[in-house]
């Protein structure tokens, strides 16, 4: 079967192009276009031939960045095409560049119009969302320029301004006004007997606000293979994930900034709709990566520490010390209609940049990036225990933004945080995974004020109020009759009785006792749980559990390598590798690029993984996975 897109991606920049190479405006869960911070700078580049549209013989294909298309004329089998097309794209540096080359297969000479019908309608990428929603864009002017060698589109909206420059080797000979916007690129063509002739192009986004280019940043995955960890030899298909995960990390780099202005590369979230930097998930790739690969730890911890939120601003949810959950750079979070521009609706981005601070300085020994981010850390710390309501509420606890997100866990869809019936859970939440964190959080931020800072009273205090947490959370959160802990604690105080993966963060982050860490093992990785390739979200068996449901049912590979590393944490090397064993047979069956998120139907029922219809791909958090599973299969070895 064809396949219906094509996705290629680096440094910031992606396209999705359909099996002939060709952008057609299309939206929907892949939507086609050249994609740059946000927006969409190409929406059609759609070649004909002799004003035919090619058929395809070999789909395009993509290889990180790149990607290669066969066509030919519309032919019969009476009649061979008398021309081959060879279509080679590849993003890089903000631009789609494409070469085509079309080679004669007749002994005659021929002449052969070419076209290339393009167009940027500059859409916001959350205007192209399957969600319904539509928003006004008051004064927007769009403009097109003829170029000696292309076209120029622009848009403008106030002070706001984008550009997209098409250019073509050889010029075209002639640019076409089409009546709807677009232009047509045109170039009659002579092909010699079994000769072929080139077009080279170029579409470039020069989207708004995006400087000068400065200093290159450092290239935190490096695409080097000599430096990949070695999987137990009982382990090939380890190796193989990772090298996967390894190449697509280094596709979704993306620019950041650091504290003093410094330039980085970080990594983002996802494609098609997350690539850019997210807190939460930035944090756990690298934490994934960290024993191996350091430096995107580095550059998180930097791009995080320069977004952390210095001022109480309610519209974004922003409060002194806490880290940001998520950046924007489109024109709707530039004007305030859509509120992620500098968005802090996360709970945990800020336990976890605790986390990853602390084990960056364990894992290499080195507290230099300890001392320089001291000032942010105790900024963080402060931020858990006042506004995060550590201090007077015993737990870090999100409310409800009705702009935003309803919910602030990792699990931030509508309705993830339920009861076993399925009734979302209300008012003020606090969230089990994010207690874990700040539990882990505290003892990692004492040990760097005891060895980095030289604040022994400092970690003392802090030390303390995480064993405090620790014997708060399992007095709160244990359900005696589930012999569970509760997937969150509404705002009554009630427990959400849902049974669900977050249990596998309490492990990872070390918040159970190793009785009760036991019992949430056997639970993980009983039927109800394991699919046999991953854990689901939520357990089957609940009136709340769906297995295609964004977060109640289904299987994420990130959420699942947690568990793995948090039952290698417990001892539980046996039930680790079983966990780590299936995910690795999903990954074997998706070309060992572990999906963001699959299904939850049992693997005995479905021999194949069920996809996800919405799932990004690649995801960083799911990249990054493997490593986290070579952590845990060669823990205790």
């Amino acid at each position: 079967m064809t396949p219906s897109h094509c996705l290629l991606v680096r440094d910031g920049t992606f396209a999705t192009v359909g099996p002939s190479g060709d952008i057609t405006a299309e939206r929907g869960t892949q939507p086609h276009g050249l994609f740059a911070r946000d927006a969409r700078h190409v929406s059609r580049w759609q070649l004909t031939v002799d004003g035919s549209t090619p058929t395809v013989l070999q789909p395009a294909t993509a290889d990180g960045p790149s990607a290669t298309v066969v066509l030919t004329p519309p032919a019969s089998r009476a009649e061979a095409p008398a021309l081959t097309v060879f279509r080679e794209q590849r993003v890089a540096d903000g631009a789609l560049v494409e070469r085509i080359r079309l080679s004669s297969n007749r002994g005659a000479a021929c002449a052969v119009l070419v076209a290339l019908l393009v167009d940027a309608d500059f859409a916001d990428q959350f205007e192209l969302r399957s969600d319904h929603r539509w928003y006004e864009k008051p004064h927007a002017v769009r403009t097109r320029t003829a170029l000696p060698d292309g076209v120029e589109f622009g848009y403008r909206r106030r002070e706001w301004h984008s550009r997209t420059v098409i250019t073509a080797q050889p010029a075209p000979d002639a640019v076409e006004e089409t009546g709807s916007g677009a232009r047509r690129l045109c170039w009659q063509l002579e092909l010699p007997p079994h000769g072929s002739a080139e077009l080279s192009l170029r579409a470039e986004a020069h989207p708004h606000g995006v400087p000068e280019p400065a200093a290159e940043a450092a290239d935190v995955f490096p695409a080097a293979p000599a430096v990949l960890p070695a999987a137990p030899e009982d382990w090939p298909e380890l190796d193989r994930a990772c090298a996967q995960g390894l190449a697509d990390l280094s596709g979704l780099r993306v620019a950041a900034t650091g504290p003093d202005g410094e330039a980085l590369r970080v990594p983002a979230a996802g494609v098609p709709w997350f690539l850019t930097l997210l807190g939460r998930h930035a944090a756990i790739t690298s934490l994934f990566v960290l024993p191996g690969r350091p430096e995107p730890a580095a550059a998180t911890l930097l791009a995080l520490a320069a977004a952390q939120a210095t001022a109480q601003d309610a519209d974004r949810l922003a409060q002194p010390g806490k880290i940001v959950h998520e950046l924007r750079h489109g024109e709707l979070a530039y004007f305030g209609q859509v509120p992620y521009g500098r968005y802090f609706g996360s709970v945990d981005s800020t336990p976890l940049f605790l986390m990853l601070l602390g084990a960056h300085a364990e894992a290499t020994g080195d507290d230099k990036l300890a001392h320089r981010l001291e000032r942010h850390a105790r900024a963080a710390v402060d931020w858990m225990f006042h506004d995060g309501g550590l201090a007077d509420h015993g737990y870090l606890l999100y409310r409800p933004d009705d702009g935003g997100l309803a919910n602030q866990s990792w699990k931030d869809s509508a309705g993830a945080i339920c009861f076993a019936d399925g009734t979302p859970a209300r008012g003020v939440i606090r969230a089990a995974a994010a207690q874990g964190y700040a539990y882990d959080a505290l003892r990692r931020t004492a040990r760097l004020a005891r060895s980095a800072w030289g604040d022994a009273r400092y970690g003392e205090r802090l030390e303390t109020a995480a064993g405090e947490l620790r014997d708060r959370f399992l007095a709160d959160f244990w359900l005696p009759g589930q012999d569970f802990p509760a997937l969150a604690l509404d705002g009554a105080g009630r427990r959400a009785d849902a049974l669900a993966s977050d249990a596998g963060h309490l492990l990872w982050t070390g918040i159970l006792d190793q009785e009760h860490g036991e019992r949430v093992a056997d639970r993980l990785l009983s039927p109800e749980f394991f699919t046999g390739w991953g854990i689901r979200t939520l357990a089957a068996g609940q009136d709340a559990y769906h297995p295609l449901s964004y977060h109640r049912g289904s299987v994420w590979p990130h959420d699942s390598a947690i568990a793995a590393l948090g039952l290698a944490r417990y001892g539980l090397h046996d039930q680790a590798r079983t966990l780590a064993r299936g995910l690795l047979d999903m990954a074997a069956r998706h070309g060992f690029r572990m999906p963001e998120v699959i299904a939850g139907y049992a693997r005995a029922e479905h021999p194949e993984p069920v996809p996800y219809p919405h799932a990004c791909s690649p995801q960083a958090w799911s990249a990054a996975a493997p490593f986290a599973l070579l952590t845990a299969v060669t823990a205790g070895t």
